[in-house]
Protein backbone atom coordinates (compact mmCIF):
# COMPACT_ATOMS: atom_id res chain seq x y z
CA UNK A 1 0.00 0.00 0.00
CA UNK A 2 1.46 3.39 -0.94
CA UNK A 3 2.45 5.84 1.80
CA UNK A 4 1.67 8.85 -0.43
CA UNK A 5 -1.36 10.83 0.70
CA UNK A 6 -4.41 10.52 -1.51
CA UNK A 7 -4.86 13.56 -3.77
CA UNK A 8 -8.01 15.54 -3.01
CA UNK A 9 -9.88 15.81 -6.30
CA UNK A 10 -11.81 18.86 -5.09
CA UNK A 11 -8.49 20.75 -4.68
CA UNK A 12 -7.29 19.91 -8.19
CA UNK A 13 -7.54 22.05 -11.33
CA UNK A 14 -10.45 19.99 -12.69
CA UNK A 15 -13.46 22.01 -13.85
CA UNK A 16 -16.75 20.70 -12.53
CA UNK A 17 -20.05 21.05 -14.35
CA UNK A 18 -22.13 23.74 -12.60
CA UNK A 19 -25.07 22.43 -10.63
CA UNK A 20 -27.38 25.15 -11.96
CA UNK A 21 -28.67 25.61 -15.54
CA UNK A 22 -27.20 28.30 -17.75
CA UNK A 23 -29.64 31.23 -18.15
CA UNK A 24 -31.55 30.97 -21.43
CA UNK A 25 -30.51 34.44 -22.55
CA UNK A 26 -26.83 33.38 -22.27
CA UNK A 27 -27.07 30.12 -24.24
CA UNK A 28 -26.48 31.77 -27.60
CA UNK A 29 -23.03 32.97 -26.53
CA UNK A 30 -21.80 29.38 -26.44
CA UNK A 31 -23.27 28.17 -29.73
CA UNK A 32 -20.58 27.64 -32.40
CA UNK A 33 -23.01 28.05 -35.28
CA UNK A 34 -25.47 30.94 -35.45
CA UNK A 35 -27.88 32.03 -38.18
CA UNK A 36 -28.75 35.56 -37.08
CA UNK A 37 -31.49 36.49 -39.54
CA UNK A 38 -33.21 33.10 -39.41
CA UNK A 39 -33.11 33.19 -35.60
CA UNK A 40 -34.47 36.75 -35.61
CA UNK A 41 -37.34 35.71 -37.89
CA UNK A 42 -38.28 32.81 -35.58
CA UNK A 43 -38.03 35.01 -32.48
CA UNK A 44 -40.34 37.61 -34.02
CA UNK A 45 -42.80 34.87 -34.96
CA UNK A 46 -42.94 33.49 -31.40
CA UNK A 47 -43.29 36.92 -29.80
CA UNK A 48 -46.00 37.75 -32.32
CA UNK A 49 -47.90 34.58 -31.45
CA UNK A 50 -47.50 35.38 -27.74
CA UNK A 51 -48.97 38.86 -28.38
CA UNK A 52 -46.36 40.60 -26.29
CA UNK A 53 -46.84 38.40 -23.24
CA UNK A 54 -43.51 36.57 -23.67
CA UNK A 55 -40.00 37.69 -24.58
CA UNK A 56 -37.70 35.34 -26.49
CA UNK A 57 -34.39 34.73 -24.73
CA UNK A 58 -32.79 32.08 -26.95
CA UNK A 59 -33.40 30.54 -30.38
CA UNK A 60 -31.55 27.43 -31.53
CA UNK A 61 -32.04 25.35 -34.66
CA UNK A 62 -32.09 21.73 -33.57
CA UNK A 63 -32.10 20.10 -36.99
CA UNK A 64 -33.68 20.05 -40.43
CA UNK A 65 -35.80 16.99 -41.18
CA UNK A 66 -36.90 16.01 -44.70
CA UNK A 67 -40.30 14.37 -45.13
CA UNK A 68 -41.35 13.41 -48.68
CA UNK A 69 -38.82 15.88 -50.05
CA UNK A 70 -40.09 18.80 -47.94
CA UNK A 71 -37.62 20.36 -45.46
CA UNK A 72 -38.86 21.10 -41.95
CA UNK A 73 -36.62 23.33 -39.81
CA UNK A 74 -37.04 22.51 -36.12
CA UNK A 75 -36.22 25.23 -33.57
CA UNK A 76 -35.91 25.15 -29.79
CA UNK A 77 -37.10 28.52 -28.47
CA UNK A 78 -36.83 29.65 -24.85
CA UNK A 79 -38.81 32.64 -23.57
CA UNK A 80 -39.05 34.27 -20.16
CA UNK A 81 -42.17 32.16 -19.45
CA UNK A 82 -42.09 28.98 -21.53
CA UNK A 83 -40.14 26.81 -23.95
CA UNK A 84 -41.38 26.04 -27.45
CA UNK A 85 -40.77 23.83 -30.46
CA UNK A 86 -41.15 25.84 -33.68
CA UNK A 87 -41.44 23.85 -36.92
CA UNK A 88 -41.61 25.37 -40.40
CA UNK A 89 -43.40 24.68 -43.70
CA UNK A 90 -45.76 26.16 -42.68
CA UNK A 91 -44.56 27.56 -39.37
CA UNK A 92 -46.30 26.57 -36.14
CA UNK A 93 -45.27 26.41 -32.48
CA UNK A 94 -45.85 23.80 -29.77
CA UNK A 95 -45.29 24.14 -26.02
CA UNK A 96 -42.67 21.69 -24.79
CA UNK A 97 -44.78 21.19 -21.65
CA UNK A 98 -47.43 19.49 -23.77
CA UNK A 99 -45.11 18.14 -26.50
CA UNK A 100 -41.96 16.90 -24.74
CA UNK A 101 -40.99 14.47 -27.54
CA UNK A 102 -39.48 16.11 -30.61
CA UNK A 103 -40.16 13.12 -32.91
CA UNK A 104 -43.80 13.01 -31.85
CA UNK A 105 -44.12 16.78 -32.32
CA UNK A 106 -42.70 16.61 -35.86
CA UNK A 107 -45.06 13.76 -36.79
CA UNK A 108 -47.98 15.69 -35.31
CA UNK A 109 -46.97 18.85 -37.20
CA UNK A 110 -46.65 17.11 -40.58
CA UNK A 111 -50.01 15.38 -40.17
CA UNK A 112 -51.74 18.54 -38.96
CA UNK A 113 -50.40 20.67 -41.82
CA UNK A 114 -51.43 18.05 -44.39
CA UNK A 115 -54.98 18.10 -43.01
CA UNK A 116 -55.07 21.90 -42.96
CA UNK A 117 -53.83 22.18 -46.54
CA UNK A 118 -56.20 19.45 -47.70
CA UNK A 119 -59.15 21.24 -46.10
CA UNK A 120 -58.03 24.55 -47.56
CA UNK A 121 -57.93 23.04 -51.03
CA UNK A 122 -61.50 21.75 -50.67
CA UNK A 123 -63.12 24.57 -48.72
CA UNK A 124 -61.02 27.58 -49.57
CA UNK A 125 -62.41 28.34 -53.02
CA UNK A 126 -62.78 32.05 -53.54
CA UNK A 127 -60.72 32.90 -50.43
CA UNK A 128 -57.25 34.36 -50.22
CA UNK A 129 -55.24 35.30 -53.27
CA UNK A 130 -56.68 34.61 -56.67
CA UNK A 131 -54.99 31.85 -58.64
CA UNK A 132 -55.01 31.24 -62.40
CA UNK A 133 -55.79 27.60 -61.58
CA UNK A 134 -58.92 28.24 -59.47
CA UNK A 135 -61.23 26.73 -62.09
CA UNK A 136 -58.92 23.75 -62.60
CA UNK A 137 -58.77 23.03 -58.86
CA UNK A 138 -62.54 23.42 -58.53
CA UNK A 139 -63.12 20.81 -61.24
CA UNK A 140 -60.60 18.46 -59.59
CA UNK A 141 -62.40 18.74 -56.26
CA UNK A 142 -65.79 18.21 -57.91
CA UNK A 143 -64.52 15.13 -59.73
CA UNK A 144 -63.15 13.63 -56.51
CA UNK A 145 -66.38 14.39 -54.62
CA UNK A 146 -68.52 12.79 -57.33
CA UNK A 147 -66.32 9.72 -57.41
CA UNK A 148 -66.84 9.16 -53.67
CA UNK A 149 -70.60 8.94 -54.24
CA UNK A 150 -70.54 7.21 -57.62
CA UNK A 151 -72.49 3.95 -57.98
CA UNK A 152 -73.96 3.68 -61.47
CA UNK A 153 -72.05 3.86 -64.75
CA UNK A 154 -73.57 7.27 -65.44
CA UNK A 155 -72.00 8.54 -62.21
CA UNK A 156 -68.56 7.45 -63.38
CA UNK A 157 -69.23 9.03 -66.77
CA UNK A 158 -69.95 12.33 -64.99
CA UNK A 159 -66.56 12.11 -63.26
CA UNK A 160 -64.91 11.53 -66.64
CA UNK A 161 -66.61 14.67 -67.97
CA UNK A 162 -65.28 16.71 -65.06
CA UNK A 163 -61.75 15.41 -65.71
CA UNK A 164 -62.08 16.22 -69.40
CA UNK A 165 -63.14 19.78 -68.60
CA UNK A 166 -60.33 19.99 -66.05
CA UNK A 167 -57.71 19.35 -68.75
CA UNK A 168 -59.33 21.90 -71.07
CA UNK A 169 -59.34 24.50 -68.26
CA UNK A 170 -55.71 23.67 -67.44
CA UNK A 171 -54.33 24.37 -70.90
CA UNK A 172 -56.56 27.44 -71.07
CA UNK A 173 -55.10 28.81 -67.83
CA UNK A 174 -51.56 27.94 -68.91
CA UNK A 175 -51.75 29.60 -72.32
CA UNK A 176 -52.80 32.87 -70.66
CA UNK A 177 -49.48 32.83 -68.84
CA UNK A 178 -47.30 31.86 -71.80
CA UNK A 179 -46.30 34.38 -74.46
CA UNK A 180 -47.06 33.13 -77.97
CA UNK A 181 -45.70 34.51 -81.24
CA UNK A 182 -47.90 35.48 -84.17
CA UNK A 183 -46.77 32.48 -86.19
CA UNK A 184 -47.30 29.93 -83.40
CA UNK A 185 -49.93 27.24 -83.87
CA UNK A 186 -53.25 27.96 -82.11
CA UNK A 187 -55.42 24.82 -81.85
CA UNK A 188 -59.10 24.90 -80.94
CA UNK A 189 -59.86 25.72 -77.32
CA UNK A 190 -61.06 22.16 -76.58
CA UNK A 191 -57.97 20.53 -78.15
CA UNK A 192 -56.06 19.75 -74.96
CA UNK A 193 -53.51 17.56 -76.74
CA UNK A 194 -52.77 20.21 -79.37
CA UNK A 195 -52.44 23.00 -76.83
CA UNK A 196 -50.26 20.85 -74.60
CA UNK A 197 -47.89 20.30 -77.52
CA UNK A 198 -47.69 24.06 -78.17
CA UNK A 199 -47.27 24.94 -74.49
CA UNK A 200 -44.57 22.36 -73.88
CA UNK A 201 -42.63 23.85 -76.76
CA UNK A 202 -42.63 27.12 -74.82
CA UNK A 203 -42.25 25.79 -71.28
CA UNK A 204 -39.65 23.13 -72.16
CA UNK A 205 -37.75 24.57 -75.12
CA UNK A 206 -34.55 23.35 -76.71
CA UNK A 207 -32.59 20.13 -76.86
CA UNK A 208 -31.79 20.16 -73.13
CA UNK A 209 -35.52 19.70 -72.38
CA UNK A 210 -36.21 16.97 -74.95
CA UNK A 211 -36.95 14.26 -72.37
CA UNK A 212 -39.08 16.48 -70.14
CA UNK A 213 -41.05 17.78 -73.13
CA UNK A 214 -41.63 14.26 -74.47
CA UNK A 215 -42.73 13.06 -71.04
CA UNK A 216 -45.32 15.82 -70.65
CA UNK A 217 -46.63 15.32 -74.18
CA UNK A 218 -46.99 11.57 -73.60
CA UNK A 219 -48.87 12.10 -70.32
CA UNK A 220 -51.55 14.26 -71.90
CA UNK A 221 -51.72 12.19 -75.09
CA UNK A 222 -52.54 9.12 -72.97
CA UNK A 223 -54.79 10.79 -70.40
CA UNK A 224 -56.96 12.65 -72.93
CA UNK A 225 -58.40 9.59 -74.72
CA UNK A 226 -58.86 7.85 -71.35
CA UNK A 227 -61.08 10.59 -69.87
CA UNK A 228 -63.03 10.79 -73.15
CA UNK A 229 -63.54 7.02 -73.12
CA UNK A 230 -64.84 7.18 -69.53
CA UNK A 231 -67.18 10.04 -70.46
CA UNK A 232 -68.88 8.11 -73.29
CA UNK A 233 -68.53 4.44 -72.31
CA UNK A 234 -71.45 2.69 -70.65
CA UNK A 235 -69.13 0.27 -68.90
CA UNK A 236 -67.12 2.98 -67.10
CA UNK A 237 -65.96 1.67 -63.73
CA UNK A 238 -64.32 2.89 -60.55
CA UNK A 239 -60.85 1.50 -61.26
CA UNK A 240 -60.59 3.26 -64.62
CA UNK A 241 -61.82 6.51 -63.09
CA UNK A 242 -59.32 6.31 -60.22
CA UNK A 243 -56.47 5.84 -62.70
CA UNK A 244 -57.71 8.78 -64.76
CA UNK A 245 -58.12 10.96 -61.65
CA UNK A 246 -54.55 10.25 -60.54
CA UNK A 247 -53.29 10.92 -64.05
CA UNK A 248 -55.03 14.31 -64.31
CA UNK A 249 -53.84 15.27 -60.81
CA UNK A 250 -50.26 14.53 -61.86
CA UNK A 251 -50.61 16.62 -65.04
CA UNK A 252 -51.99 19.58 -63.10
CA UNK A 253 -49.14 19.42 -60.57
CA UNK A 254 -46.56 19.19 -63.35
CA UNK A 255 -48.03 22.26 -65.09
CA UNK A 256 -47.91 24.27 -61.88
CA UNK A 257 -44.25 23.30 -61.39
CA UNK A 258 -43.33 24.14 -64.96
CA UNK A 259 -44.98 27.54 -64.78
CA UNK A 260 -43.03 28.34 -61.60
CA UNK A 261 -39.77 26.63 -62.59
CA UNK A 262 -37.93 29.93 -62.99
CA UNK A 263 -38.35 30.56 -59.27
CA UNK A 264 -37.82 26.92 -58.26
CA UNK A 265 -34.70 26.45 -60.41
CA UNK A 266 -33.12 29.77 -59.53
CA UNK A 267 -29.36 29.50 -59.23
CA UNK A 268 -28.56 32.65 -57.26
CA UNK A 269 -25.11 32.32 -55.77
CA UNK A 270 -23.49 34.07 -52.88
CA UNK A 271 -21.09 36.71 -54.29
CA UNK A 272 -18.66 35.95 -51.46
CA UNK A 273 -18.45 32.13 -51.35
CA UNK A 274 -20.48 31.08 -54.46
CA UNK A 275 -22.81 28.89 -52.37
CA UNK A 276 -26.39 28.43 -53.57
CA UNK A 277 -27.66 28.39 -50.00
CA UNK A 278 -29.06 31.91 -50.36
CA UNK A 279 -32.25 32.60 -48.40
CA UNK A 280 -34.63 35.57 -48.50
CA UNK A 281 -35.72 37.41 -45.35
CA UNK A 282 -37.92 40.41 -44.59
CA UNK A 283 -36.96 43.13 -42.11
CA UNK A 284 -39.63 45.64 -41.13
CA UNK A 285 -36.90 47.90 -39.71
CA UNK A 286 -35.46 48.67 -43.15
CA UNK A 287 -36.58 52.19 -44.07
CA UNK A 288 -39.08 53.32 -45.03
CA UNK A 289 -41.62 50.45 -44.83
CA UNK A 290 -39.51 47.30 -44.56
CA UNK A 291 -37.90 45.30 -47.38
CA UNK A 292 -36.68 41.86 -48.40
CA UNK A 293 -32.98 41.00 -48.49
CA UNK A 294 -30.82 37.92 -49.18
CA UNK A 295 -28.47 36.15 -46.80
CA UNK A 296 -26.03 33.27 -47.31
CA UNK A 297 -26.46 30.33 -44.95
CA UNK A 298 -22.84 29.24 -45.41
CA UNK A 299 -20.55 32.25 -44.99
CA UNK A 300 -22.92 34.80 -43.46
CA UNK A 301 -22.91 37.33 -46.32
CA UNK A 302 -26.10 39.35 -46.66
CA UNK A 303 -27.51 42.17 -48.79
CA UNK A 304 -29.10 43.92 -45.81
CA UNK A 305 -28.76 47.69 -46.38
CA UNK A 306 -28.16 48.33 -42.68
CA UNK A 307 -29.92 50.64 -40.26
CA UNK A 308 -29.85 54.41 -39.83
CA UNK A 309 -26.94 55.60 -37.69
CA UNK A 310 -29.28 56.87 -34.99
CA UNK A 311 -30.96 53.46 -34.66
CA UNK A 312 -28.72 52.06 -31.95
CA UNK A 313 -30.78 48.92 -31.46
CA UNK A 314 -30.62 48.04 -35.16
CA UNK A 315 -26.90 48.73 -35.23
CA UNK A 316 -26.32 46.47 -32.24
CA UNK A 317 -28.23 43.63 -33.96
CA UNK A 318 -26.17 44.05 -37.11
CA UNK A 319 -22.95 43.84 -35.06
CA UNK A 320 -24.20 40.65 -33.40
CA UNK A 321 -24.93 39.17 -36.84
CA UNK A 322 -21.41 39.87 -38.06
CA UNK A 323 -19.81 38.57 -34.86
CA UNK A 324 -21.80 35.31 -35.03
CA UNK A 325 -20.17 34.42 -38.36
CA UNK A 326 -16.59 35.35 -37.45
Amino acid sequence: MSDKPEHNKLDSDCTLTPDHPLPADQLGRYSPERDFYAEKEIAEYVEGQARGEETVQNVERVKTEYVMGTPYDIWDVSTDKDRWWVITNPTNLYSQKHFPSLDYTLSFHVGLMMRVMSRSAKEGEGEGEASPFDEVIRRQVQAADRLEKAIEAVDFQAVGMQLRECLISLVGAARRRVELNENDERPKDADAVGWNRVLMGKLCPGEKNDELRSYMQALVEKAWPLVNWITHHRNANKTAVLVALDGVDAIVKHYVRLLSRERADRTDQCPQCASRNVRTFFDIAIAPDGAYFDACGECGWDSHPGYPEDDEEGADEAEVAEASHD
